[in-house]
This record gives C-alpha cells, structure tokens and sequence, in this order.
C-alpha cells in the first residue's frame, strides 16, 4: 500500500500544481522555460504513474475486502464508463459543445471515472486508488472552473459534427476498452 500511496502523492501533487503551488509554478516556468516545467513535470507523472500501478498490483496480491459490491451497481458503472470516455473525448475534440457547456471534460472524466470504480470495487486498494482520484478530480474541477470565471473564459462551439465526432469516438473507445484492453491491461473483465 506504501507504493500505492506514494505514487498517488506524486503523481495527483504534480498534477495539483496550478492549485497548490501557482506561484512556484509560475517561477519555475520562467527561471526554466516553459519546455524544461512540462519535461520535469511528465518525468515525475510518469514515475507517479508507474508507482501506482505497482503499487495498486502489489495490493491486489493481498486483497483487503471492505464490502461486497451489489451485482446492480456493475451495470452502473459500466453507463458511467460510457459517460467517462466520452467526457475525456470531449476534451480533445474542438469545438464540442460538451467543452463549451463543462469546461473541463478531462476534469470531470476522471471524476466519473473514479466514481463509477468505487461503485463496483470494495477492496482497500480499489477504495485508496479510486478515492484519490475522485478527491483530487472535485478540488481540481472547482479550482478550474473558478479561474474560468474569473478570466471570463469561454469555450468556442462549434458545429453539430463536432458533437457528433466526440460522442461516436468516446462510445466507440469505451466499447474496446470494456471489450478487449481492460482484461488486456488491468487484468480484469468488466461484467
């Protein structure tokens, strides 16, 4: 769990950053260029990133159950899901009126994300991972939404194919991941 733990700080500390340290953010960007941030920056997600899928494997060896999830949430989290990849699409696609109405789809992605995983994992680990990032998910999407109101930021929209485009996207990169890359990767068939 250490693993797990320490990874988790690393990896949601670096990416909380522009909420907890702006200013040193801010001083780093321009003593060392704004190239030389992003490079330190991914350097440490990365060994965040590795830490915990070490560490959340390492808990998975030895499971801590805390409770047994009702059969009727896996239908939920697998809508959830759905919902997920497509707020995460939404991020990358231009113009699409779901950025324009939330902002910050990526944001929010994982916030459903974590939400829908908590639903359907009782175990130690699963509530320590998933927790984590649906705490941070919330702090970052308010602190988000906040600096957008205050600089008056608006998303641009675009036309109707856009929306299209990033909801058939998201849906069908759901649709693989359930199917095929999330036994592939995770190890685990979702039901």
């Amino acid at each position: 769990m250490t693993v797990l733990v320490l990874g988790l700080i690393l990896f949601l500390g670096v990416h909380s950053s522009r909420i907890v340290a702006s200013d040193f953010r801010a001083r780093q960007i321009a003593v060392r260029g704004e190239g030389a941030w992003k490079a330190i920056y991914s350097v440490a997600s990365l060994v965040g990133f590795v830490l915990i899928v070490w560490g959340y494997g390492q808990t998975r060896h030895e499971p801590i159950e805390l409770w047994n999830p009702p059969h009727f949430l896996y239908p939920v989290t697998s809508v959830l899901m759905v919902v997920a990849f497509v707020l995460i699409t939404a991020a990358y696609v231009r113009g699409n009126r779901i950025k324009a109405w939330v902002g910050h789809p990526m944001t929010l992605g994982v916030k459903t994300w974590a939400f829908a995983h908590l639903l359907s994992n009782g175990r130690l680990g699963d509530v320590v991972l998933f927790g984590a990032f649906l705490a941070w998910a919330v702090v970052t999407y308010i602190s988000a939404r906040k600096r957008d109101r205050a600089a008056g930021t608006v998303y641009p929209v675009g036309p109707v194919s856009k929306d299209v485009i990033t909801v058939v996207a998201g849906v069908v990169v759901a649709v693989v991941f359930a199917r095929w890359l999330h036994l592939l990767l995770i190890g685990v068939q979702p039901s």
